[in-house]
Order: C-alpha cells, then structure tokens, then sequence
C-alpha cells in the first residue's frame, strides 16, 4: 500500500459562536475567534493504493486536484464560512468540523485509491485530522 498526500490552499473567513448563547459566553469560549476573523487554510488530502502497473502512480495528481478543486477548494475559497456554506450555517466551522466537511465531500469522490486522510490547517501551529469513521 502506498500513501500519496497532495497539499492545497484556500483562503476563508469564519465566526466562531454558538448560537443562543450569550456575545459574552462566545467571547469566554473563543476568545478573538469569536469574531469574524480569515485563515488562509493548507488542506492535506492522502489517498492510500497500490500503484497501477503501468504508470506507477496510485491516482494521476491533475485527476485528484480536479476532484479536490470541484469537490472542496471552489466551495470554501474566499468564502464566509458562517454565511456561505450551508453545512456551516447551523454547525461550528472549527477546524475539526472543517475537516470532517472536506471528508465528506471527498469520500468515494476518488476512483482507483481510497482516501486515507484528511488534515486541514488552520495556522502554523493548529491542524485536524480526520480519517472516516470506520476507523
């Protein structure tokens, strides 16, 4: 089995808040998150599979970045993720939440491999992970 992992970027605002809660309680569980504030994300996407014979690749790079680009990148760049993206209208748009959405947009998206991960990065200092549930 091998893993390839290709690397892409998008650019998006967000809000972290609960909704009924209190401005002040999301400012207490936030902090500076709490208002509407942009990250310019790296999106990590592995695909595991054995090699085709002839090719030797697991899934040609231009076949996954489309994918990646239809499926996720035109979706969430240079959005309002609060605002823009319905999944994240009623659903906190953390960075783990965020990782499960590029999942699930992904999943079976990807012929010939399997996907492996999903890793999102938020900053330089903050990621998720997310691999299914089966797992």
């Amino acid at each position: 089995m091998v893993y390839l992992t290709r690397k892409l970027c998008f650019s998006a605002a967000h809000q972290l808040r609960v909704e009924g809660l209190s401005d002040e309680e999301n400012r207490r569980i936030f902090g500076e998150c709490s208002r509407l504030h942009g990250h310019n994300y790296v999106l990590e996407v592995t695909i595991a599979g054995e090699p085709d014979p002839r090719t030797g690749m697991v899934i040609n790079l231009f076949e996954l970045d489309a994918i990646v680009k239809d499926r996720v990148i035109a979706r969430l760049d240079h959005r309002n993720l609060n605002e823009d993206v319905e999944e994240f209208k009623t659903t906190a748009s953390t960075v783990e939440m965020i990782a499960k959405y590029v999942w699930e947009r992904l999943h079976g998206a990807v012929p010939e491999a399997r996907l492996h991960r999903v890793r999102v990065w938020e900053d330089q200092e903050s990621f998720a992970d997310y691999c299914g549930e089966e797992r």
